[in-house]
């Protein structure tokens, strides 16, 4: 049974980091790539961040680069989302997602494993 499982969210202020962390089990985690998506209030799911099988490539939406920094740990079988210089702007629902082949897909629907999300509130 696939499960991604988000942490490390919470309530920050504007300037602020969070580390979000997400674990998976189930399936061949080093044979995907992962990635990092999110989702404001009335808004739609959107890309945030994206690394390849061993974490040589990565790929950023354009208002979070220079801010955000994704990792993996093969071993761990857990994909990383440091956030730094937060800005309210950046509150929403933060997804994990597994999609398979070697591409850096920006769109949701490559993706073929979710988790369920974690709550990530910046404050002005």
């Amino acid at each position: 049974q696939v499960q991604l499982v988000e942490s490390g969210g919470g309530l920050a202020q504007a300037g602020g980091s969070l580390r979000l962390s997400c674990a998976a089990s189930g399936y061949i985690f080093s044979r995907h790539v992962m990635g990092w998506f999110r989702q404001a209030p009335g808004k739609e799911r959107e890309f945030v961040s994206a690394i390849s099988w061993g974490g040589g490539r990565t790929s950023y939406k354009d208002s979070v680069k220079g801010r955000f920094t994704i990792s993996r740990d093969n071993a761990k079988t857990t994909v990383y989302l440091q956030m730094n210089s937060l800005k309210p702007d950046d509150t929403a629902v933060y997804y994990c997602a597994a999609a398979p082949g070697t591409q850096l897909p920006i769109s949701a629907g490559a993706y073929a494993y979710w988790g369920q999300g974690t709550q990530v509130t910046v404050s002005s």
